[in-house]
């Protein structure tokens, strides 16, 4: 009797899995080489143009609820994740109003498609409390990819495990 109560109760679980599942979309376009899995419909492509025409990423119409860079790095000696953090630290983030400096500063071993390390630091941003983590995926001693994300402190609990998965899905086409 009670495995007829919760057959009903298991299938409607089953069912919300299956429609959190289908809000998921892969973001893969002709002039990049790389392809990421968006955990909702409400993270949005944005382009940015510099020099080159970059993909960028926004949770909602507000950096504030989440903000992806993506970038290919290419190193001319083999270095480490940690190496490549010291440097961004010391040539952008300690710029940051505010920067905190990482409690891991060796990073915290990443595994997806791609492996490598992920650090996190904290600033201020027009008078908020924001939080930035930075996955550097390696693809050889030489070659890495930066996923660049920054969240108000306040939503990361709502932004963190969109962003492990967005960088879990990164992958190379």
């Amino acid at each position: 009797m009670r495995i007829l109560r919760t057959r009903p109760i298991l299938v409607l679980l089953l069912a919300n899995a299956l429609v959190l599942a289908g809000q998921t979309r892969w973001f893969t376009r002709d002039d990049v080489e790389y392809s990421i899995e968006l955990p909702s419909p409400a993270w949005q492509v944005v382009s940015r143009v510099d020099v080159h025409d970059h993909h960028e990423f926004i949770n909602g119409n507000d950096p504030l609820n989440g903000y992806l860079r993506l970038r290919k790095i290419l190193v001319d000696q083999p270095t480490s994740a940690s190496e490549l953090f010291r440097r961004d630290e010391k040539w952008e983030l300690q710029h940051l109003r505010g920067y905190v400096v990482c409690s891991e500063c060796d990073g915290i071993a990443f595994k997806g498609r791609l492996s490598g390390a992920v650090f996190s630091y904290e600033y201020v941003s027009e008078g908020r409390a924001m939080l930035g983590r930075i996955y550097y995926l390696q693809l050889n001693q030489r070659t890495f990819y930066s996923l660049r994300f920054t969240v108000a402190r306040e939503k990361l609990q709502a932004a963190g495990g969109q962003m492990d998965l967005i960088a879990r899905s990164f992958h190379l086409k």
